[in-house]
């Protein structure tokens, strides 16, 4: 489209790369890298361990108290 430009790939090259149909692409530099897209939130769970290990999942404020807490759970 407009000024895009397109680049074929040799499907051995792609299955030797472990490329599915989606891929990312991140710029380097002057180079242009086709990456295999992670899985959705990949790495979210090493992220978490990490997080607890350093203190840092608390809540940066108080909880607030609500309508639903006052009038409709009981405690």
């Amino acid at each position: 489209m407009g000024n895009s430009r397109g680049v074929r790939l040799p499907k051995p090259l792609i299955q030797q790369a472990g490329l599915t149909d989606e891929v990312e692409l991140e710029v380097r530099g002057n180079t242009i890298v086709i990456v295999a897209q992670k899985g959705t939130r990949a790495g979210w769970a090493e992220a978490a361990q990490k997080l607890r290990k350093e203190d840092g999942d608390r809540l940066l404020d108080a909880p607030a108290p609500n309508r639903f807490d006052d009038e409709e759970w009981t405690w």
